[in-house]
C-alpha cells in the first residue's frame, strides 16, 4: 500500500544517453501525498521529488525523479490523513509513540480532543481469495496477508476465513464471517429467517459490492446510490480474543447501542466509544449497565432509515468518529451482521422485530399504575399502603413485592414478616387489582433445608467450574437478618456476610422445568395460607449481579477475566468479573453443547425470561 517496486528484469544493455524515468501520475488519489522517498537497494536516494497534487481530478504528479534504466527502485509515499479520518490503532489505555510503532501504525500528536494520536497507515491485511456469486448470495474464501501489521501479529489473527452474503429478503441481508477451519462460538438465540432466501435481484433495496485487497465490503441503496455500509478500511482484523471492522456511514444521524446512558437520542460521533457488557451497574455516563443491545438505526441524508444488528453475545464496544464513521470490537464469537432497508423508521422498527421477535403483547392491567419500591417491613405495611392509597383517591393498579416477603431473601419462600400477604393479595385482587413478586436467579447453597437448592443440585441446574464440575459459587442478597441494607455499605458487607449463592443455567432443559417446577409450587402451595397468587413475576439481578468480583475461593482463568483487549467499560482495570461471575464458568446449551460464560454472559437473562414466560 503507498508503494510502487520498478523491477528491472532485464539489464545487460548500457544506454548511452543515460535515459532516466523523470515523471510519475498515480491516478485516483483521494488524499494528498505528505512526503516521498525513492530508494534502491535498500539505499534512500538523496533527492527529493516534487509533488504536485489536483484534488478534483485526484491526480498526483510526482515529478523529478531519476530513474536509471535498468535498475530497480522502491518509491514509497505517504498520505495526508485528516485528523477525523484516523482510525485508532491502539484503543487501549497507555499509548505512547514507541507502542504505537511496535504495531505498525503511524503517532501523531494533535491538539484537537478525542482524535487518536496512534493511527493506522496501511490497509488491512485480509484480500478476497476466492469469489462464488449466486443469485441468494455471494461465498468468498478471506486470506490474510503474509505481511501482517505488528498488532495484528500480536493477537494472532487467524489465516483464512469464510465470508457469507445472504440476500434472506427484499428488505433484508446478512453477511457473516467465521472461521470455517475451526468452529468458534456463535449467539445461539434463533432468529426468524425464511429457510431459503426469497428475495428477486430486480426487488431488492440493496446491492452489494465487495473489494478485493484490501477486503472490504460495501452496501448501497439501489434506488438513490447511498452507500450504507462500506468497510474497506484499515481496522479490519479477526483473532480469537480481539475482532474489529469499521465501516464509513452514510451521514451522522445514528441511534442505538446500549445499555448506557446517552445523554441524546441521536450520537455525538465526535470520537465518543461506548461499551456494552450486561451489569448491575445503575445509569451513569458511559458506565455499561443492565442490557445489551447491538443494534443501531441510521437517517441517511434524504431521510431513509435503515437498520443493523450484530449478532454477537461477547463484550464489546463502538467508537463513532467525525468521518463519520464507527468502529466495532469484540472479544470473542464471529461477526454476524444483519441489515434490514426500511426504508422509514417505522420499516425499520417492524423488520427489526420481524427477524429478532415481537415484543410480547403487555396485559392490558400491565398498562395501569403500579406501586413498587424495596423496603417494606411486613405485610400490615403492604395493606395499609393499599387502604391509603384508596383513601387518597390515587389511581393505583399493581402492587408489588421486592426481596422483604422472602424469607432471609431466599427465592420461593415467604418471610414470617409476611405471613398475611397470600391473604392479602387474594384480597386486593377481588377488588380489582394485580401483584407481582420479584424472584433473583441466585440460590442459596448455605441452607440446612432448602428445597429449592436441594431439588436444584440433584438436577444438575447451576452453573460449574470447568475443571471439577463443582457448583461456581459466588455471593448475592441472602444473609442473616440483623444487617440493615441501607445503613451500610453493602457490597462491603456482602463480600464478607452474604451466603453462598448458587447461579442457575437456564440454557438447560433441566433447569428449565426446575425453575418452572419451583414458581408453580409458590402459586400452588397445598398450604393454602403460602399460596401466592400472584399475576406477574419481576425476574431482577440477572445480568448475572453478584456482590463479589467472580467467585468465592477466586476466578481460576487470569485471561478470560483479563482478556488481552479489555472493551470500554466501566471499572476496566478490575476486569469481566467486576459485580458478576468468573468468566470460565461453565454452561451447557440445550443440546448439551458446552459454552463458557465468556461468551453468554450478556444472553443470561434470555433464557431466564423464556422459562419465565412459558
Amino acid at each position: 500500500q503507498n508503494t510502487l517496486h520498478m523491477t528491472a528484469t532485464h539489464s545487460n544493455y548500457a544506454d548511452p544517453n543515460n535515459l532516466k524515468f523523470e515523471e510519475i501520475k498515480i491516478l485516483g488519489l483521494s488524499k494528498e501525498i505528505t512526503s516521498i522517498s525513492v530508494s534502491q537497494n535498500d539505499v534512500v536516494q538523496d533527492y527529493i521529488p516534487n509533488i504536485i497534487y489536483n484534488p478534483a481530478r485526484k491526480v498526483t504528479i510526482i515529478a523529478g525523479l531519476q530513474l536509471e534504466l535498468g535498475k530497480s527502485y522502491t518509491i514509497k509515499w505517504t498520505l495526508n490523513v485528516n485528523d477525523n479520518e484516523r482510525f485508532d490503532c491502539y484503543p487501549s489505555p497507555g499509548a505512547t509513540k514507541e507502542k504505537c510503532e511496535q504495531r505498525g501504525c503511524t503517532w501523531q500528536v494533535t491538539a484537537n480532543p478525542g482524535v487518536p494520536f496512534c493511527y493506522y497507515s496501511s490497509s488491512n491485511p485480509y484480500s478476497i481469495e476466492s469469489l462464488n456469486y449466486s443469485s441468494t448470495g455471494v461465498e468468498a474464501t478471506l486470506s490474510l496477508d503474509s505481511k501482517v501489521r505488528a498488532n495484528e501479529a500480536a493477537t494472532a489473527p487467524i489465516s483464512t476465513l469464510r465470508l457469507e452474503v445472504k440476500y434472506h429478503l427484499n428488505n433484508m441481508l446478512q453477511f457473516k464471517i467465521y472461521d470455517y477451519q475451526s468452529p468458534r462460538y456463535e449467539v445461539p438465540v434463533p432468529l426468524n429467517l425464511p429457510s431459503s432466501p426469497t428475495s428477486s435481484s430486480q426487488d431488492r433495496l440493496y446491492e452489494v459490492m465487495l473489494q478485493i485487497k484490501p477486503f472490504g465490503i460495501q452496501i448501497r441503496r439501489k434506488s438513490t446510490g447511498t452507500v450504507i455500509w462500506d468497510s474497506g478500511l484499515p481496522t479490519f482484523t479477526f483473532s480469537d480474543m480481539f475482532i474489529q471492522i469499521s465501516t464509513r456511514l452514510a451521514s451522522q444521524y445514528v441511534y442505538g447501542f446500549g445499555e448506557t446512558e446517552h445523554p441524546t437520542f441521536r450520537h455525538n460521533m465526535n470520537w465518543h466509544t461506548w461499551g456494552m457488557f450486561t451489569r448491575d451497574q445503575p445509569p451513569g455516563y458511559k458506565l455499561n449497565s443492565y442490557g445489551f443491545q447491538p443494534f443501531y438505526m441510521a437517517l441517511e441524508e434524504d431521510g431513509n432509515a435503515h437498520g443493523v444488528l450484530l449478532l454477537n453475545s461477547n463484550a464489546m464496544d463502538v467508537t463513532f468518529q467525525p468521518a463519520p464513521a464507527l468502529t466495532y470490537r469484540t472479544i470473542g464469537g464471529i461477526l454476524d451482521f444483519y441489515m434490514v432497508l426500511g426504508p422509514t423508521p417505522e420499516n425499520v422498527v417492524q423488520e427489526y422485530t420481524q427477524l429478532i421477535g415481537r415484543p410480547v403483547m403487555p396485559a392490558y392491567w400491565s398498562l395501569g399504575f403500579q406501586l413498587c419500591r424495596y423496603g417494606y417491613a411486613n405485610d400490615s405495611e403492604v395493606a395499609q399502603l393499599v387502604e391509603e392509597m384508596k383513601a387518597a383517591r390515587i389511581p393505583y393498579d399493581v402492587q408489588y413485592t421486592d426481596i422483604d416477603y422472602m424469607e432471609r431473601n431466599l427465592d420461593f419462600t415467604l418471610s414470617p414478616h409476611f405471613a398475611g400477604l397470600p391473604a392479602l393479595v387474594n384480597k386486593i385482587k377481588a377488588e380489582g387489582m394485580r401483584f407481582i413478586i420479584i424472584l433473583d436467579p441466585a440460590i442459596s447453597g448455605n441452607e440446612t433445608n432448602y428445597p429449592a437448592f436441594t431439588r436444584g443440585v440433584e438436577n444438575n441446574v447451576f452453573i460449574q467450574r470447568p475443571d471439577t464440575k463443582e457448583i461456581l459459587y459466588s455471593k448475592v442478597l441472602s444473609m442473616d437478618e440483623y444487617l440493615n441494607l441501607c445503613v451500610v455499605d453493602t457490597q462491603f458487607v456482602f463480600s464478607l456476610y452474604a451466603s453462598h449463592c448458587a447461579f442457575p443455567d437456564f440454557f438447560r432443559n433441566s433447569t428449565v422445568e426446575w425453575w418452572k417446577r419451583e414458581i408453580l409450587e409458590v402459586y400452588n402451595n397445598p398450604n393454602t395460607s403460602k399460596s401466592l397468587k400472584f399475576d406477574g413475576l419481576w425476574i431482577d439481578m440477572n445480568e448475572p449481579a453478584a456482590f463479589l468480583a467472580g467467585a468465592i475461593g477466586g476466578c481460576k482463568d487470569d485471561l478470560l477475566n483479563n482478556p488481552p483487549y479489555m472493551p470500554h467499560l466501566g471499572d476496566r482495570s478490575i476486569g469481566l468479573i467486576h459485580k458478576t461471575l468468573c468468566m470460565e464458568g461453565q454452561q451447557y446449551l440445550a443440546d448439551g453443547t458446552p459454552v463458557r460464560h465468556y461468551d453468554v454472559h450478556n444472553l443470561y437473562g434470555w433464557p431466564q425470561t423464556k422459562a419465565s414466560l412459558e
